[in-house]
């Protein structure tokens, strides 16, 4: 059994629960395609996680879209899930609305209904809860010398404590099959940067000083979006935190390199809060201190935006997780990855990964190329029995659903882990 004590410290939750647990769904029809996997057999869970790029350039706009079930991008991602049909669900960009209305609507309008021929899928719980992208942090974060606080312009984006046009751009969101815990959720979004010991700060090249202002560095918080620590029950005594994020692209910065530090560092936040001892400097927004127990069992899982062997993230960034003493990398990979990186040329010939492990289709010229970047990362309690990455080959019938630029659902690829909690 994997038993969970009770923590003392919880953070308020964003639940929104629907029905109780979850049912048997039949596999959806998929003719040849071999991008599917086949169901898990009980007790098997499949985790998954996906940036499905519903991230739009307005407030609003999303839901004016999910309102109706007519979106064709919204559609593809749907049938993307029904396909896999994963028992729990990270889904990266999604724009958060105070409201919440969002997930509701993407659940009854898209999820709930068979997409081309693929079943129909219910999540009885979603969570979901602001995060920092978009939000003004009233200082001067990119160094121009000006503190914007207007919504709605690249450089108010450029200030935020996470980069948004508006509050709740690229947000999250989780669907389960499995109770979430709601009193026993944690979130770290307003920890700040600086209190992270040995923290990787920016340094301005020209002066060697701090790059970020004694006023910036009093407010900037470190997770550009959030991390959320979300306990699933899964029933006979067995439970699973899922911890979920998605830290800012390694780019978009310049000499001072303040994107690809503050990614390797919001990377590293998970490795030591699931590090015995080493989280103890860890606040959680309700202002509980500390980390993971050592006997409670995790899945790390995001888009993290580093690969481990290419592109621009910190050499160091990812691999804190992979080579964790109590992380297993299941490594999921792809045919359709390996067939993209042969055909596209470019940035992808001179990489040093394995292309079959990629899990987004970056621009080749001038790149970075196709990349790992989303991961689900089970602790080393959790037993994989199957993993893959949704990336059909050109000749597959569900090519359509990720086709080639303009992509028809997203530049990720939906990665999965089947995990068994003995």
């Amino acid at each position: 059994m994997c038993p969970l004590p009770r923590p003392s410290l919880v953070a308020s939750t964003s639940t929104l629960v629907l029905a109780s647990f979850p049912s048997a769904v039949p596999p959806a029809p998929h003719g040849a395609s071999s991008v599917v996997p086949e169901p898990v057999e009980p007790p098997g869970v499949r985790f998954a996680t996906f940036n499905a790029a519903l991230s739009r350039p307005r407030a609003g706009m999303l839901l004016e879209e999910l309102a109706a079930p007519d979106n064709e991008q919204a559609r593809n991602i749907a049938e993307i899930i029904q396909h896999v049909r994963p028992h729990v669900l990270l889904v990266n960009e999604f724009d958060h609305d105070e409201a919440e209305t969002g997930p509701h609507l993407f659940q009854d309008n898209y999820l709930s209904v068979g997409q081309r021929g693929a079943g129909p899928i219910e999540y009885p719980y979603v969570y979901t809860a602001p995060v920092n992208t978009g939000v003004a942090s009233d200082v001067d974060l990119d160094g121009d010398g000006e503190a914007v606080t207007e919504p709605g312009s690249l450089a108010y984006a450029a200030d935020a404590f996470g980069y948004g046009l508006f509050p709740g751009q690229y947000g999250m969101v989780v669907y389960s099959m499995y109770p979430i815990l709601t009193e026993r959720v944690r979130t770290f979004r307003t920890f700040r940067w600086a209190d992270m010991p040995g923290a990787l700060l920016p340094t301005d090249p020209a002066t060697g000083g701090p790059y970020h202002s004694p006023e910036a560095l009093a407010v900037l918080r470190l997770s550009s979006k959030s991390h959320w620590d979300l306990p699933l029950d899964l029933g006979r005594g067995r439970r699973v935190h899922l911890l979920a994020a998605h830290p800012t692209p390694p780019a978009f910065d310049g000499p001072e390199r303040r994107n690809v530090l503050r990614n390797h560092d919001e990377i590293r936040f998970w490795a030591d809060y699931v590090t015995p001892g080493a989280g103890s400097y860890i606040y959680d927004d309700q202002g509980g201190y500390g980390g993971l127990p050592a006997d409670v069992p995790f899945v790390i899982a995001g888009d993290l935006n580093a690969d481990p062997e290419d592109g621009d993230a910190h050499p160091k960034a990812i691999t804190r997780l992979l080579e964790h003493p109590r992380v297993v990398d299941v490594r999921p990979s792809s045919q359709g990855g390996r067939g993209a990186a042969r055909g596209q040329g470019g940035t992808g010939e001179r990489h040093r990964g394995d292309p079959g492990m990629a899990s987004a289709d970056f621009v080749d010229e001038p790149g970075p190329g196709n990349l790992r970047v989303d991961y689900v990362l089970p602790s080393r309690d959790l037993v994989p029995r199957s993993s893959g990455v949704f990336w059909p080959t050109v000749d597959d019938p569900l090519y359509r659903l990720t086709g080639d630029r303009p992509f028809p659902s997203s530049d990720h690829r939906l990665v999965w882990v089947d995990l068994v909690c003995p």
